[in-house]
């Protein structure tokens, strides 16, 4: 049983479907279904139930095919990384980016790729953690940068953190909470609770703090007003309404020059952040493209006026 047996077994588990799955791998139905019954007698196992709605892997199947997706992602990998050897060309790159790390790095990141590479094709995907871990496992990304907090450790994923940005509790000029200086824990979480916060999607250990020091009994209780992952669409919530914009501090840097936003003060708040860095498929070699994306996004992170 050869690497296309072991395609063919991972492509029938995921469409559930012979006539769907020879589709996708561009194969008569015939083709497939004798492809599968040579895998079977190979093993000497039945690896699939034949329903009249679909197809479902026996528990022998289930047993393969965890070993089968391995070898098919580890020969892609192979087949790529022959090509890249033997052309030796930058080629192209897909990753993504958090929302925090899209309003403070990806502009100027892609202006310094465009310049030094123009001949590359780059797609570059906005979203929170979770939408790009599922392109990232879909192959559709070669890794992302993002806040790293509630991904999982998981074993097919490599997880290099860089940054913390500092962030901060931002309101318009002229807003209300102004007025009162300095606020005290208690007294800015009631202003949060009457003012409502906008804010991307709060990692999980951020709200159990907030619930602790509000003193709420779970997450819900929260009174956060707007999640959103485009910062820019927050901002400019914040500058039009009296919500509290938690926003990293490089993020509204242009609009506290101008006097736009003006961060509380704060004192004895826990401080905010976020924990930026790097997520790909483990075993996974970068292409030079993206390698050189990985370089330069982390010297911006890490030199001085990165943070």
């Amino acid at each position: 049983m050869d690497i296309k047996h072991l395609t063919h077994i991972v492509a029938l588990a995921d469409k559930r479907n012979f006539a769907r799955a020879a589709e996708h791998l561009h194969l008569s139905q015939p083709a497939l279904s004798r492809s599968i019954q040579t895998a079977e007698a190979a093993l000497n196992l039945r690896l699939f139930d034949r329903g009249t709605l679909e197809v479902k892997p026996t528990p022998a199947g289930e047993f393969v095919l965890e070993r089968a997706r391995r070898l098919v992602f580890e020969s892609r990998c192979l087949l790529r990384d022959v090509n890249l050897y033997r052309d030796r060309t930058l080629g192209n790159t897909a990753f993504g980016v958090g929302p925090f790390p899209a309003a403070t790095v990806l502009a100027p990141l892609l202006v310094q790729v465009r310049q030094s590479h123009p001949g590359v094709q780059i797609r570059a995907s906005v979203g929170n953690w979770e939408l790009l871990l599922s392109r990232l496992r879909a192959e559709e990304l070669e890794f992302f940068l993002a806040d790293t907090r509630d991904i999982p450790r998981t074993p097919d994923l490599e997880v290099t953190q860089l940054v913390q940005l500092p962030a901060g509790l931002f309101v318009r000029a002229g807003h209300p909470l102004l007025k009162a200086g300095p606020l005290k824990p208690k007294a800015l979480l009631e202003a949060m609770v009457l003012h409502g916060i906008a804010t991307v999607r709060v990692p999980a250990a951020m709200q159990t703090l907030l619930v602790q020091l509000m003193g709420q009994s779970s997450a819900d209780a929260l009174p956060i007003a707007l999640e959103c992952d485009d910062v820019r669409t927050l901002k400019h919530v914040a500058l039009a309404t009296d919500s509290v914009l938690i926003a990293p501090v490089t993020a509204v840097a242009a609009e506290m020059n101008e006097g736009y936003l003006v961060q509380l003060e704060t004192p004895g708040f826990p401080p905010a952040y976020s924990d930026l860095g790097l997520v790909m498929l483990r075993g996974r070699t970068p292409s030079p493209t993206a390698q050189h994306v990985i370089e330069q996004v982390t010297a911006m992170l890490q030199a001085p006026s990165g943070r």
